[in-house]
């Protein structure tokens, strides 16, 4: 069956939760997109999955499924669902069969910025709290960025190690927004996984927190996501 795109679902990643979606959400719902924020405990892969497709199921209709960061591997698998009609990522990782967070940062560029994670505790892992604006946030008001480091979800170790299966890139289509100046996931790495993915890439002038700094580009790709998947057939 073939059906307008009005769905969205969108997907954080490590260290926040999904009130950091706030401005895209706003800008979206103000052009009657119907979207829809995934809470994802960030405990493992699996469990995580499980939760982005339980809002999936919620929905009236077809998706188009969003994921930042760490979100990339929840939707990578998470899309195999037959209600996802595309996949954005947005400064995500977008993992193949196999492959997990670990095994994509395990061997960064020579001269890439190196996360200031902190050493695990009890299984939890957390961004040094004071070089947390300058890597994660470098573009977003510094009282913001502040919360945000106060108000950090911990990522559980258990999360990063979880392996893709079936990599939903391979059968639907994708769209990336590439951050180039993004100190937590290096610009050449997101370019490899794009292109691998065969995704549509679009480049911005920006930090890790770009869904914070620059909404409307993000909205921006997300919508021509929904208008050129909109004439798609899939299964209902």
């Amino acid at each position: 069956m073939t059906e307008k795109l009005t769905d969205i679902v969108l997907v954080h990643g490590g260290f926040v939760d999904g009130s950091g979606w706030q401005p895209v959400y706003r800008l979206l719902r103000n052009d009657d997109y119907r979207v829809s924020v995934v809470q994802n405990p960030t405990l493992t892969l699996d469990d995580d999955v499980v939760a982005a497709r339980r809002i999936i199921d919620a929905q009236d209709g077809p998706v188009v499924l969003v994921g930042h960061s760490y979100g990339g591997a929840v939707i990578t698998e998470a899309g195999n669902h037959p209600n996802v009609a595309a996949l954005v990522y947005i400064a995500a990782f977008a993992p193949d069969s196999g492959e997990s967070v670990n095994t994509l940062i395990a061997d960064p560029p020579p001269d890439a910025p190196v996360p200031p994670i902190l050493p695990p505790r009890n299984g939890f892992l957390f961004l040094d709290r004071g070089k947390f604006h300058s890597s994660f946030a470098a573009d977003i008001p510094a009282e913001l960025a502040e919360f945000m480091a106060d108000s950090q979800v911990p990522w559980g170790v258990d999360a990063l190690g979880g392996t893709i299966d079936v990599p939903a890139w391979r059968s639907k289509p994708s769209w990336y927004l590439l951050t180039n100046e993004d100190r937590m996931i290096p610009p050449r790495a997101q370019l490899f996984m794009a292109a691998r993915a065969g995704a549509t890439v679009v480049e911005t002038p920006a930090s890790h927190s770009v869904f914070l700094s620059r909404p409307s580009t993000v909205a921006g790709v997300i919508r021509t996501a929904l208008e050129s998947a909109a004439s798609l057939s899939f299964a209902a």
